[in-house]
């Protein structure tokens, strides 16, 4: 019969159908682009001591199995397969970071959340800045 789909009987003449069909797939619903917080300036400066400030608790969050030593606090470094403490320091004054390792490092918050997260700075900034309740930065 013509305009008439025969329904696919096994699994091998499912994939088939389904290869065959020219329909596109369904796309996800976007959220709504902010054009206002994409294209206004960030100032790394203020989202960075205020970040500092919350440091401990920030560090507490991201790295949940280092611990205080000092001046730093010591982790295990999530990029990679890292199984001993003391390679991934950050320092608790200043924000610097580093994996001695694999000699990734940062001079601040942000940069740090980045490479944790593997964003770009400025993404990093403004999702550190809004879950500080950094109204703007």
């Amino acid at each position: 019969m013509v305009g008439v789909e025969r329904t696919p009987t096994n699994a091998r003449e499912s994939v088939n159908a389904m290869l065959t069909r020219r329909e596109s797939a369904p796309t996800l619903p976007q959220a709504p682009v902010d054009r206002k917080r994409l294209s206004r300036r960030v100032d790394f400066a203020h989202v960075n001591s205020a970040a500092l400030v919350q440091l401990p608790a920030l560090l507490a969050r991201w790295l949940p199995d280092g611990r205080f030593q000092g001046d730093e606090y010591v982790a295990l470094n999530p990029n990679r397969l890292d199984r001993h403490l003391g390679s991934f320091k950050i320092n608790m004054k200043t924000g610097r970071w580093a994996d001695f390792a694999t000699n990734d490092k940062g001079g601040d918050v942000i940069s740090l959340l980045a490479y944790l997260s593997q964003m770009n700075q400025r993404s990093a900034a403004l999702t550190l800045a809004k879950d500080l309740g950094l109204n703007e930065c």
